[in-house]
């Protein structure tokens, strides 16, 4: 206690100097009399014949924040982004702006002055974050809920010190309430031994909606951006200093070369690619870890109250959040390799439910079918190459200058991505002499949409459009003040009420304008840039986003003046990344057959067992195996076809998802004959019976 009460002395001191900083900095601007934005044709066309002093290299936050940055202090700037604007990491967060309280129980309790200075700049930008774009973000409640008594002080603590540190930049004190207004708040609680909660604050946000409209901010102020340009080389000149880049237009495959006297690197878990690009000796920074969320239905969680889960049972936490009326469940934290399109396992998805399940009341259950989508993201950890222990990875961000003088910036969060970019065009114009770079401008700049936002937004909407409460809803808070031009686009219903906004789903508050708009203003090109980052359809759910496909493809075709076989192409494209959001083909399984967590826990100990060589797949010989130990007799040709029977992608094998689809469409009322299942259900009650027939039947998934 003494260690966190000095600590607290110590936060407020230091929280204090930095608001005082903060406040010194921080100026609210309005750049709405900014020129419109350009269209991504007259953007490629720039690229292809200005030189510009910074180019920038990656669409995510870091790499939006890095190019309005530049572009603000009087710089000429331009970004490029191989994929769509926020289609990596930066779309697939956990929603949140915040310090990292968990960060800060490091820094207490192991004297990590790096985590405590990431806690007290994160807090700092949190609060700029949330003011700069209202209609994006707002504060949100978080309950830690608590079933011993000695940790109501103890997390109270923790979070009255999370208070301290951010000082002027709090939202609201943290405090303590009560058995009975804990269940009142969130009263899917469960309530055996529960003693009460501690309630802290932080932000929240529509991550790739934040990244678009940093990006369009940029363009409004002279920046030239493009998403879907890949770099494939570095120039140097003849002095070795970086000059430029050749790009490829991912779209019509033409290759230009983009002059510029310096490049930031700006590519998150794709680090090093670009480094090596630069330089092939360099050595890999790196060490990307994939974190992945479920969304549950909205009635999972209260509409404006989060949990946190301090203490999972190996070592994690998880946060419970509501967010655009569903509910956001994660994350987790496996080591891996960078992949541009990475899912969710269904060990990793099992995990949460199985975490979030002990904290509920007995008599809600959340089941494997209740995951409306889940997405995987990828998170950047690094290590500095300049530090006396370069192996160590970093939990802040780092910045590398190559010897041809190109600037790398990696690591850190998205709440600090403005800090980030300064700290990076800092680095950029000392290092290549931009004398005429003013000053960081960005702090308190006003995004895209924010200019003269209000809270009434909303209703102004419903009385000046006619639109229905929920579209007026979404509408403020995806657009904020730019609504007002979409809503210049729209269409009538054909109903009494409400007279505009077509919607896109029955149930979902996604308009048919709002297609048109994206592919106009905000640079969508692909039907899978509206479903996964112009709206979050995908992130939401997954079937109703493979539902309304053919109608936004139709929508984009007309705009973009595809014929037939490339509006199929666009189809097939979008529902690729559907499946690696969670969207499964059931045909040939009870659909709402679904696994309790007992059952899954059952079925795949006995995947496990079945796995002789521990692969992570079932092959036809351990099937054979399996029946021979329990005295059945099966040929190999019987066990091939019982792979063939459940083998949805054709590999060969039984993979752990496919087993447990199948396991699935049988739990609890068998399907007729299904001979995987009957070998599962005789190995996992030992028994010894006749020959499994050879009809086919049930198929698989």
């Amino acid at each position: 206690m003494n260690r966190v009460l000095a600590a607290g002395a110590v936060g407020l001191a230091g929280a204090v100097s930095l608001y005082n900083s903060y406040q010194t900095k921080s100026k609210v601007r309005d750049v709405s009399s900014l020129p419109p934005v350009p269209s991504r044709v007259d953007q490629l066309s720039r690229l292809k014949s200005e030189e510009f002093d910074v180019l920038v290299i990656g669409g995510g936050a870091t790499g939006a924040g890095c190019v309005l940055d530049a572009q603000t202090r009087g710089l000429r700037a331009a970004l490029v982004e191989r994929g769509d604007f926020s289609s990596g990491t930066s779309s697939r967060s956990t929603k949140l702006i915040h310090g990292g309280i968990r960060y800060l129980q490091n820094a207490v309790f192991h004297l990590d002055k790096e985590q405590w200075d990431l806690v007290c700049e994160a807090l700092a930008e949190r609060k700029n974050l949330l003011e700069s774009a209202p209609h994006l973000s707002a504060a949100l409640p978080i309950m830690i809920p608590v079933y011993q008594w000695w940790k109501l002080p103890y997390y109270y603590a923790g979070t009255l010190l999370y208070d301290l540190v951010s000082w002027g930049a709090r939202l609201k004190w943290s405090r303590v309430i009560s058995k009975e207004t804990t269940l009142e708040e969130f009263p899917m609680l469960r309530e055996k031994d529960l003693k009460g909660a501690v309630v802290y604050y932080d932000g929240q946000q529509n991550d790739a909606r934040m990244n678009v409209m940093l990006i369009l901010s940029a363009a409004r102020a002279g920046a030239a951006v493009s998403n879907y340009i890949q770099v494939t080389e570095i120039l140097h000149g003849e002095d070795g200093k970086t000059c430029g880049a050749m790009c490829r237009d991912s779209n019509t495959g033409e290759i230009f070369q983009v002059k510029a006297k310096s490049i930031i690197n700006a590519t998150g878990p794709f680090t090093d690619s670009i480094r090596k690009m630069d330089d092939g000796a360099s050595e890999s920074i790196c060490s990307p870890s994939t974190g992945v969320h479920i969304v549950l239905p909205g009635y999972f969680s209260p509409t404006n109250m989060g949990l946190l889960d301090p203490e999972t049972s190996d070592g994690r936490i998880i946060f419970f959040l509501p967010w655009e009326r569903y509910t956001i469940a994660g994350t987790t934290d496996t080591p891996c390799v960078p992949h541009a399109r990475p899912e969710a396992t269904e060990r990793e998805i099992q995990f949460i439910l199985s975490e979030i399940d002990s904290y509920f009341d007995c008599n809600i259950k959340v089941r494997r079918g209740d995951v409306l989508a889940a997405w995987s993201g990828i998170r950047p950890l690094v290590r500095d190459p300049s530090a006396a222990n370069s192996a160590a990875l970093s939990r802040n961000h780092v910045i590398e200058i190559s010897k041809s003088g190109l600037v790398t910036i990696a690591g850190g969060k998205w709440t600090t991505y403005r800090k980030m970019a300064e700290d990076a065009v800092d680095a950029v114009t000392k290092e290549h002499g931009f004398e005429q770079a003013s000053p960081c401008n960005t702090l308190g700049i006003l995004v895209e949409g924010a200019q003269n936002y209000h809270h009434n937004l909303a209703i102004e909407l419903c009385q000046r459009y006619g639109f229905d409460s929920e579209v007026a809803e979404h509408l403020a808070h995806n657009y904020g003040t730019q609504a007002h031009e979409l809503a210049k686009m729209v269409q009538l219903t054909g109903k009494r009420w409400p007279l505009f906004g077509k919607r896109l789903v029955a149930d979902m508050p996604f308009i048919e304008s709002e297609v048109k708009y994206a592919v106009r203003y905000e640079y969508a090109c692909h039907v899978k840039d509206f479903i996964a980052r112009r709206t979050r359809l995908a992130f939401l759910n997954v079937q109703a986003a493979r539902e309304c496909l053919p109608r936004v493809a139709e929508l984009m075709a007309e705009e973009l003046g595809w014929n037939e076989e490339q509006l199929e192409a666009e189809i097939k494209d979008a529902e690729g990344l559907i499946k690696s959001m969670g969207f499964k083909l059931t045909s040939g399984v009870k659909e709402n057959s679904l696994l309790s967590l007992a059952d899954y826990n059952k079925y795949l100990k006995a995947f496990e067992d079945l796995d002789v060589d521990k692969t992570g797949v079932l092959r036809p010989a351990e099937l054979f195996e399996a029946c021979k130990n329990l005295g059945l007799e099966l040929s190999i040709e019987d066990a091939i076809n019982i792979v063939n029977e459940v083998d949805t992608n054709r590999n060969g094998v039984i993979d752990l998802e496919e087993f447990l689809m199948i396991m699935a469409g049988g739990a609890g009322e068998r399907i007729v004959d299904n001979r995987l299942q009957k070998l599962v259900e005789l190995h996992i009650e030992g028994e010894k019976t006749e020959r499994i027939t050879t009809q086919r039947s049930g198929g698989g998934v």
